[in-house]
């Protein structure tokens, strides 16, 4: 029974439910996507909860950070028990936000959610790719897209305009922010110093994050120049042979995971973006212009989106080398480090990709469906 108010004597309604939903079992910007909102809308007030396979890191996340994870075996949309399985869970837990994420679960998510009349159901889709059938666009009432790109790209296949709000992942504007201390604290650990130029890139090690043309470039680049690769993933073995076979073991780094990113981005100089496709636009992409660095990016469409905003900045297409190496010379003759051109960049890229702004545009997309943040005590 519903407990009474001591104030109003009407009944108690607890705060809005908003739960998350995501098959994937890996660890990247997706997931980094999902905990970033769910901590945003706890924030806020509102109930929040996940539902994911019982051995997804986001499950593992999830739960170390104290947000509700309720496991599932599997989603798996040809499969009549995981049918059954998730419509017992969203029976019981009736959401009033159900966000899904990956195709298996927007599936699945989206047509129980109809079933269990959840009052509002997005779908955030994440990658620039093209979609085997927009079927399951039909369930969700709002579909939030990572960059226009991917909004105009969906809207070639048949999802309509009128369901897509771009809200690009929302980067934390005071904690990427240039630090001289984190700047010389990995450089001294690194053993590079002020007359070497440090390129980085912060990503996992997957196929489409392109790193070969990093390392490539590296071998056709001044002595003066290091490389610093930050992240873990597959294809880390491949990306040592090349660099043993091209015999520049002295000009890359590998660096592995770093739970702290915004160290390594202050160490750097240059940032090379190498994704030559999928991404929508990337968070990696926005620290780094957050803190300030001159980017070279490879020329794909969700990238140039933020790039715009930027003038120190080049684009290449993905294994130009040559391209790749006057882009970086270029930059690398732009004033290092300067307070004022930092400072601009910085501000013009959290105005549209801050953490702050993509928080506005959920809340906002809430408030459309009746769905507002608790009020204030």
């Amino acid at each position: 029974m519903e407990q009474e108010s001591s104030r109003t004597g009407e009944p108690h309604k607890p705060p809005p439910l908003v739960v998350h939903t995501d098959w994937s079992r890996a660890w990247g910007g997706q997931e980094i996507r999902v905990l970033t909102e769910l901590r945003e809308m706890r924030r806020l007030g509102f109930r929040v909860a996940l539902i994911v396979p019982f051995d997804a890191e986001l499950a593992r996340r999830g739960a170390a950070e104290g947000f509700p994870v309720h496991g599932v075996s599997a989603f798996a949309k040809l499969n009549p028990r995981s049918w059954l399985e998730v419509f017992r869970l969203i029976r019981r837990l009736r959401p009033t936000v159900l966000n899904t994420h990956s195709s298996e679960d927007s599936w699945m998510a989206g047509i129980i959610g109809r079933l269990c009349g959840v009052p509002l159901i997005v779908r955030t889709r994440h990658v620039l790719a093209p979609i085997s059938s927009s079927f399951s666009y039909r369930f969700p009432q709002v579909i939030l897209t990572c960059s226009q790109s991917i909004a105009d790209q969906l809207a070639t296949q048949g999802v309509p305009p009128v369901k897509m709000v771009v809200a690009s992942t929302g980067n934390d504007e005071a904690r990427f922010r240039y630090s001289p201390e984190h700047r010389r604290e990995i450089r001294d650990r690194y053993g590079i110093g002020d007359n070497i130029v440090l390129v980085g890139n912060v990503s996992f090690l997957r196929h489409y994050k392109g790193h070969p043309f990093i390392i490539r470039t590296a071998a056709s680049m001044p002595p003066s120049y290091r490389f610093m690769l930050v992240g873990d993933g597959g294809d880390l073995p491949a990306l040592q042979a090349l660099v043993g076979q091209l015999g520049v073991e002295d000009r890359v780094i590998f660096a592995g995971h770093q739970e702290h990113p915004e160290h390594f981005f202050s160490a750097f100089d240059l940032c090379f973006f190498s994704s030559f496709e999928a991404e929508g636009v990337s968070q990696s992409l926005i620290q780094g212009l957050l803190n300030g660095l001159p980017v070279l990016a490879c020329r794909i469409p969700s990238t140039m989106e933020p790039l715009r905003l930027v003038e120190d900045c080049r684009l290449v297409e993905y294994d130009d080398v040559d391209g790749a190496c006057r882009g970086l010379a270029e930059l690398a003759a732009l004033p290092r480090r300067d307070p004022a051109r930092m400072a601009l960049q910085h501000d013009l890229i959290a105005g549209h990709y801050g953490l702050r702004h993509m928080v506005d545009i959920v809340v906002e997309v809430y408030g459309r469906h009746g769905i507002h943040p608790p009020a204030e005590p």
